[in-house]
């Protein structure tokens, strides 16, 4: 499997290099735009096709089919060689283009792969490849997803399930190159933290059953039976029964095994990855990538200690206001566990109270938005095998509109599902107008190029829709103060992120102060703040972006509102953030500024 891929992504790389627009001789430099831009249109559209082909899954979530069989291991050396040359392939082509000479959304794209091809060579030099997966970002975990049926893999037709056999099958060789490069992360002391080892094992057991049709695994078998052709249905039941005893329960099993009895042992007691080898330049790295900006760790961790004390004071504010007598902590406590904070009986009363969030607003968003998506818009419960582990979230629908956006809450037990964690604000952020609302039009918008379409960086994405909950207010929420001290608590959750993301990386901040830190400054319970500093932990410096982006759009706003006075209108500034999608902060900021100066 491993080398049909190597020659597959060979095979694209040698295509790409034929694609490559010559040089241009110098007298025809300055030739008009427009005669440039199809060569460029290939060009990107030549380093989407290859991206496509090395990153399959992508490929799937994105709706292209041609690649639903294939489930590479993209850790190992010879992956990451490969993604080097194609890298390295791209970024020599882009200085074959003149970026004075292309049009305006072309000099966007310029910028934006100019970043992207930079930003992911410099990720190659350190060694993130030794740990393969941990309990957040795990191809085991999305392969329970896309084998449950429910995920973005399809079903529709036989070849579906012909297709997703052979990439299921696939992950027999996944895992065992992921044992490979865990062991050389042991060797090189290279290793996740040993908390989290203890998360991932219950993970990979929960996938071993002797009971095929119990399995997770099993799912799609349901989408068989209005198949007309019951010879293939038989066969594929077949087929699943077989994949799941000799290929998926095994793999599982080993990896569990392997967690268990050998990993474990050698896993570090530190919390940062401060402590590996190079962990300070590596952090250094993601800082950059995650945020899109050149600020440094330290300035970031300044910045979150300045709107920690910023929102603590309108919280403090709120507290007195409803007549709390009590300090925040004691506040904190009282909304985490006084039961009229807890009205709920089962998943569907929590689920529908996120659909009246839903209509609620709906009359202000169309003030606020010229232009919302046509994709649809589910709001479902999280699965069962994951919902342990995992926060509320968004799965993007597909551009053809075929799969809705969904919005996953996950509801462990609903007479516990408490109201002032920020409902409305999870709403906003996770759904409309924050994640839905971006992706499904980024993704919608066919004159945007492939890679930009379907592209995105953490910082706007995340950024956005941190935005958008600070559109409460405007849109008809907030107008209870225990739903708006959830709110300010979500705020303050991203501001502490600026400060114990940096700490535990680079400080020596352990995961007990970390907790606790994070326990004392806003209303979350200990086992909520334990999964949230072992995600930091986990993946370190993702929770930098949601700040640092929203504060860059709030400042733009902030800014556009005092140059242009009564020419600004929010719905054109929210429209023209989303208008060309994703892309570095710096990019956006050069981005607005020139509309800006066309609204005067």
């Amino acid at each position: 499997m491993r080398q049909f891929f190597l020659f597959s992504c060979l095979f694209i790389l040698l295509a790409a290099c034929k694609l490559m627009p010559r040089e241009q001789p110098a007298a025809e430099t300055n030739q008009p735009a427009i005669e440039n831009n199809k060569d460029f249109a290939r060009f990107l559209n030549d380093y989407y096709e290859g991206r496509m082909k090395l990153s399959p899954l992508d490929a799937t979530q994105n709706g292209d089919d041609r690649y639903n069989a294939f489930l590479p291991a993209d850790f190992t050396d010879s992956y990451r060689d490969t993604l080097k040359v194609f890298y390295n392939l791209f970024r020599d082509g882009m200085r074959k283009f003149d970026r004075a000479g292309l049009t305006e959304n072309d000099r966007l794209s310029y910028d934006i792969l100019t970043w992207e091809l930079g930003t992911r060579l410099e990720g190659l030099n350190y060694h993130s490849n030794y740990i393969p997966f941990n309990q957040f970002y795990a191809v085991p975990l999305t392969l329970g997803q896309l084998g449950s049926g429910d995920g973005f893999q399809p079903f529709r037709t036989i070849k579906d399930h012909e297709d997703w056999i052979r990439r299921a099958k696939a992950f027999s060789p996944w895992a065992d190159s992921a044992i490979v490069y865990f062991r050389k992360g042991i060797a090189a002391n290279f290793v996740l933290p040993r908390v989290l080892v203890l998360k991932i094992i219950p993970q990979m057991q929960a996938m071993v059953t002797d009971q095929p049709e119990k399995s997770l695994f099993y799912g799609p078998v349901g989408k068989l039976k209005e198949n007309p052709d019951t010879t293939a249905v038989k066969k594929l039941r077949e087929e699943y029964i077989h994949l799941i005893k000799e290929d998926i329960v095994p793999s599982y099993k080993k990896l569990a095994d392997f967690l268990q009895q050998e990993y474990l042992p050698k896993a570090r007691a530190s919390s940062g990855i401060g402590a590996l080898p190079d962990g300070i330049a590596y952090y250094t790295y993601l800082v950059k990538d995650q945020t899109t900006t050149s600020l440094t760790p330290e300035e970031i961790y300044q910045t979150g200690l300045k709107e920690v004390t910023r929102i603590r004071g309108i919280m403090d504010s709120l507290k007195n206001a409803v007549g709390f007598k009590g300090d925040l902590p004691a506040f904190f406590s009282y909304m985490n566990t006084d039961k009229r904070f807890m009205p709920y009986k089962t998943p569907g009363e929590v689920l529908a109270a996120f659909e009246k969030i839903h209509q609620t607003m709906q009359p202000n968003l169309q003030k606020m938005f010229d232009h919302t998506p046509k994709t649809g818009f589910e709001i479902r419960q999280t699965e069962a095998f994951r919902a342990a582990s995992a926060s509320a979230e968004y799965n993007q629908g597909s551009a053809d509109g075929k799969r809705p956006g969904i919005f996953y809450v996950p509801i462990l037990d609903a007479t516990r599902f408490n109201t002032t964690s920020g409902m409305e604000s999870l709403f906003l952020h996770e759904a409309i107008p924050g994640h839905h609302y971006q992706i499904s039009l980024q993704q919608e918008d066919t004159l945007l190029p492939a890679f930009r379409r379907f592209g995105g960086n953490n910082a706007y994405v995340e950024g956005w829709a941190l935005y958008c909950e600070s559109l409460g207010r405007e849109l008809g929420l907030y107008t209870d103060p225990y739903q708006y001290m959830g709110a300010l608590g979500d705020e303050i959750h991203r501001a502490i992120r600026l400060v114990v993301d940096v700490a535990i990386h680079t400080k020596g901040m352990t995961r007990e102060e970390a907790i606790k830190y994070m326990t004392d400054n806003e209303a979350i319970s200990q086992a909520g703040a334990t999964a949230e500093i072992e995600r930091y932990m986990a993946i370190a410096g993702q929770a930098l972006g949601y700040k640092i982006g929203a504060l860059k759009i709030r400042g733009l706003r902030n800014k556009y509102q005092t140059e242009l006075k009564d020419k600004f209108h929010l719905a054109g500034f929210h429209d023209e953030i989303l208008k060309d999608g994703a892309m570095p902060l710096d990019v956006l900021e050069k981005k607005m500024d020139a509309w800006a100066k066309q609204q005067q």
